[in-house]
């Protein structure tokens, strides 16, 4: 018995070696159409072909952006007057009076308002006065200085007939250089006095502060007995016509918007409202932190409705 257990044994050691590699090969078996089922279950545009090293895989085609259809894109922008400006205060002072308000239609160089000049006007006079003291005391000392020189060719020609002594020769050269050295310290006192008077009349005009172009006042903050300094901003002013429109296109569609190609430009505030205009300028540069360029177009023939400031919506005209 013993021997026979043993031998048992060992057939049973020989039939296990021998079943494994089919139970390993009936596994492997039957994991392919799992796999293969799993692989065909998946979409293609699901599938990403693993990139290589260092590069980065591409987007799927379902994420790329939409191209813009230029014939039916829309933008918005503001409406401008081509010449608009800020008036300043050139000089601190006290307004005395304001002769332009909001919404008045004023010409180029009409008053809009004045500073106190009462100092000013006073110091013009005075400068003025010293200028002409100046010049009295120029023309004195030139005549001066005309007959010293004639006393010092009399001077000359007796000195070289030692007619006279050399001391009075020297005393009638000394009379020509003195009444010289006259001339020129009222000359230069003229001269000063003339650039203080400058100064002063130029003060004086900025007193008035006046319309630099025809236009309409679009905003005004001052008022009678204000005290303003210089530099601070008194009114707005921006001129009626030509108008402008500025807006921005995105760089896939700039093509489509040349210099000179035709404009529809229309508003909500006048839904029944469509302007012609076209494109007058084109950035030859584009914006890298929003990809778009900066176009104006002028508004051809405005309507009276339009107003500078209003929301413009822009597109190509068909």
């Amino acid at each position: 018995m013993p021997m026979n257990f043993s031998i048992s044994r060992n057939h049973l050691c020989l039939v296990v070696l021998v079943l494994m590699p089919c139970l390993v090969s009936l596994s492997a078996c039957d994991a392919h159409p799992a796999a293969s089922a799993a692989e065909s279950a998946a979409p293609p545009s699901a599938t990403v072909a693993a990139p290589a090293s260092g590069t980065a895989a591409p987007l799927p085609v379902a994420t790329q952006s939409a191209q813009l259809d230029p014939k039916s894109f829309t933008t918005s922008g503001p409406l401008v007057a081509e010449q608009q400006a800020d008036l300043a205060a050139q000089r601190s002072g006290r307004i005395v009076e304001v002769a332009g308000q909001i919404g008045d239609h004023v010409k180029k160089g009409q008053l809009l308002a004045t500073l106190d000049d009462r100092m000013l006007r006073s110091t013009v006079e005075v400068e003025r006065a010293r200028i002409a003291s100046a010049q009295a005391q120029v023309n004195q000392w030139e005549a001066e200085e005309s007959s010293a020189k004639s006393d010092l060719r009399r001077a000359d020609a007796m000195r070289a007939d030692k007619i006279i002594s050399e001391e009075n020769w020297e005393t009638a050269k000394y009379k020509v250089d003195e009444t010289a050295a006259e001339v020129t310290r009222y000359k230069s006192e003229q001269a000063a006095d003339e650039a203080q008077l400058n100064t002063a009349n130029l003060e004086l005009e900025q007193s008035r502060i006046v319309a630099p172009f025809s236009g309409v006042v679009g905003r005004s903050s001052v008022r009678p007995a204000q005290e303003v300094k210089a530099g601070d901003v008194l009114f707005w002013i921006t001129a009626e016509r030509p108008l402008r429109v500025l807006f921005t296109v995105p760089e896939s569609v700039m093509a489509s918007f040349p210099k000179g190609a035709p404009l529809d430009i229309t508003t909500a505030d006048f839904p029944g409202l469509h302007q012609p205009g076209r494109i007058l300028r084109v950035s030859p540069v584009v914006d890298p932190a929003s990809g778009s360029v900066q176009v104006i177009g002028a508004v051809d023939h405005p309507s009276p409705l339009l107003k500078p400031g209003m929301t413009m919506q822009v597109r190509l005209a068909r």
